[in-house]
């Protein structure tokens, strides 16, 4: 079974305030993006299995533990999962980066695929799925879908702001599935809008309308 795990850190709190304020700007938002998914990040990390290498120090030979077994995979959500991408490599600069391609029809709120390209084979790799905005929940369970659908089966989904309904439809979905949450907000407004949320990360991450 997944779990899902909100982050209580302070400082995660404290950025994620900096990036509701509608006056954050683009370069400042973008940065924020990828702090937080280090930190995120780095949570979702956590249970990565170590082995012991040997390893000369300036001073003696000493067995010292690295991290050991699966290869790791990112796949953001395009477009606004690219701004965590970078927070991830910082952690990981050896993972894969795969890419999968939604847009939401703005009538039925439906994802729809329009281009998937994954590390090759997917079936053995850690993979870590990012967008920033977890709301209806539609986009990450198509994009689960379609990793699942490549081999892929050991998943994680990391996002900055989640609503209670795209909790609960990816839990319910995909319950073998790690969430992990900067912070969960109040609900979805009638444009399947996360409140108080922090408007459109894509559009505030790329400086577009």
């Amino acid at each position: 079974m997944g779990n899902i795990y909100e982050m209580g850190h302070p400082l995660i709190k404290h950025k994620i305030s900096l990036m509701r304020n509608k006056n954050t700007g683009t370069n400042e938002f973008r940065a924020l993006t990828e702090e937080l998914a280090v930190m995120i990040g780095y949570e979702a990390l956590s249970d990565l299995p170590l082995e012991d290498v040997k390893i000369e120090t300036p001073l003696e030979t000493c067995m010292s533990p690295m991290i050991a077994g699966k290869k790791l995979a990112i796949v953001p959500i395009l477009r606004a999962g690219l701004g965590m991408v970078n927070g991830i490599l910082t952690l990981v600069p050896s993972a894969k980066v795969g890419h999968i391609g939604l847009y939401r029809d703005h009538d039925t709120h439906e994802p729809q695929e329009y281009y998937c390209k994954l590390p090759n084979p997917i079936s053995e790799r850690t993979i870590l799925v990012l967008d920033p905005m977890l709301a209806t929940g539609g986009s990450a369970v198509a994009a689960i879908d379609f990793i699942k659908e490549h081999g892929g089966k050991y998943i994680k989904f990391l996002c900055l702001i989640a609503a209670p309904e795209g909790i609960k439809k990816l839990e319910k979905a995909h319950p073998d599935v790690d969430i992990y949450i900067g912070r969960t907000d109040r609900q979805l407004n009638k444009d399947a809008y996360i409140c108080p949320g922090l408007g459109d990360a894509g559009d505030r991450i790329f400086g577009t309308k």
